[in-house]
């Protein structure tokens, strides 16, 4: 608790002339003294280190002009202006704006409110954290490249049954086997085995130990080297003999195991490689139906732009992708985990781009990402679906954790940094799936996975096929 009294330390610059005041008045900074009620005195707005001269955030703002009133000269002063508004007035001062005009300006910004229409809250999520109990029934699957369980997720939310589970990256062996060990501790209650082999050295073996005929078998290949990020100027993804031996593995699989459903998911380009390819034709001669399509993830339901290459293959019936879910923004999905997550202060960049957007939009919701050099906007407004969640947002060249990924900024000035709870919801987590506490560990379990809630989407609609096929 605290009395407080707004104490300008700086009101005017001395050399300012009434006529500046008359014309288009002052826009100034100055900082608020607060008595606490211990009788020590705070400064605000709070900053970490040094108070920046060039950053809005570092200060309050106000503005001043004078107005002539029965023939007398009067001040007249607007205080506790938006800092997010700032660089749009002083633009407007440059423009030589005129004082009525930036006065209104100033007035619509301190009104500004949130747009009711992203204020729902998404209903695309059961934010249970009971864990689904199957029967011992339940269909089985096996799943290659597994990551951290995005897919085994979906599947277990669908009745499934993943009962084994391949993943191991020789290029990242510490960190394969942090991703298997919280694999294990979330799936080994359903009986998943995880397997910490390669797919190449599981096929050499002859898929020993894995089951004939299950009900699916998945598959999402490494994806780096087709990724836009390694693509050649060409436009063709610069694929390798590791990716050809993976896709050899993943076909020898599908001769192997024949399972009732094969389903794939990748990076867009993977479609144009030899590896897909490969693939392609092992299902062809094995009989299987296919279909796949690039789809955008945030059309069934995602509450992020995720474009992806699926495939849904099957032998003696046939089924197809499922149709798209109720669109739902970033901030619908993770609203009721904003109050919990950490204050943060915005970088100059992401202060830019606040105010981008404030100059000819109303105030709203914003995400704005800290890292990664991408071409589409920084922000998201709330209503819209975030960008594409990637694991180098959660770690450095050098696989360290990063601190801080992704901010929130609230109208009113509020900045909040993502959690790791909220890019889970983002990528479609359900609140039962339990993440490690290292963010590099959790950032790329949830970077890497297909996203559940589109998983359970894909297997909900299979099995109700699966069902109907069954005499």
């Amino acid at each position: 608790m605290f009395m407080s009294t707004a104490i300008p330390e700086k009101f005017l610059e001395d050399d300012l002339k009434g006529q500046q005041l008359r014309s288009q008045g002052c826009l100034y900074q100055y900082i608020e003294k607060k008595k606490l009620l211990n009788g020590s005195t705070a400064f605000y707005p709070r900053v970490i280190g040094e108070r920046d001269p060039e950053n809005p955030q570092s200060w309050r703002w106000a503005y001043n002009w004078e107005e002539k009133v029965e023939g007398l000269w009067k001040g007249r002063s607007i205080g506790s202006i938006p800092c997010a508004a700032v660089t749009m007035i002083r633009s407007l001062q440059q423009q030589g704006a005129a004082r009525e005009d930036i006065i209104a300006f100033i007035k619509k910004a301190k009104t500004k409110k949130y747009s009711p229409k992203i204020l729902h809250v998404c209903k695309n999520f059961d934010n249970t954290k009971l864990k689904p109990i199957l029967p011992n029934d339940a269909p089985i699957a096996v799943v290659l490249f597994a990551g951290g369980g995005g897919i085994e997720a979906g599947m277990v939310n669908s009745g499934i049954r993943p009962v084994i589970a391949v993943e191991f990256d020789p290029t990242k062996p510490d960190l394969s086997r942090a991703i298997a060990l919280n694999h294990h501790h979330n799936f080994s209650e359903y009986g998943c085995r995880i397997v910490q082999l390669t797919v190449q050295e599981v096929a050499r073996l002859g898929f020993i130990g894995f089951p004939r005929r299950p009900d699916y078998l998945h598959a999402s290949p490494v994806c780096a080297n087709f990724s836009q990020a390694h693509t050649a100027k060409a436009g063709k993804g610069v694929e390798t003999a590791d990716d050809l031996s993976a896709a050899i593995a993943v076909a020898e699989a599908i001769r192997q195991l024949q399972p009732r459903v094969f389903t794939l998911e990748n990076v867009p380009r993977y479609q144009n490689s030899q590896s897909f390819s490969i693939i392609l034709l092992a299902l062809e001669l094995e009989g299987y139906s296919v279909d796949y399509s690039v789809v955008n993830m945030a059309d069934f339901g995602l509450p992020q732009a995720r474009r992806r290459l699926v495939l849904i293959a099957s032998k003696g019936f046939h089924v197809a992708l499922p149709s798209g879910a109720t669109p739902c923004g970033w901030y619908g999905a993770i609203a009721h985990l904003i109050p919990t997550m950490n204050d943060s202060q915005l970088l100059p960049k992401q202060q830019q781009a606040v105010e981008q957007f404030l100059a000819i939009n109303e105030p709203t919701p914003l995400l704005i990402e800290r890292v990664g050099g991408r071409k589409l906007l920084k922000y998201k407004a709330g209503h819209l679906p975030a960008n594409t969640i990637l694991r180098s947002h959660f770690t450095d060249h050098k696989g360290c954790n990063r601190s801080k990924f992704a901010d929130i900024w609230l109208p009113g000035g509020t900045v909040k940094s993502l959690s790791i709870a909220g890019a889970a919801k983002l990528q479609g987590f359900p609140s039962w799936y339990e993440f490690p506490p290292e963010v590099a560990t959790a950032g790329s379990i949830i970077g890497y996975s297909v996203p559940a809630l589109f998983a359970t989407q894909l297997f909900t609609s299979v099995q109700s096929i699966l069902k109907a096929s069954i005499v």
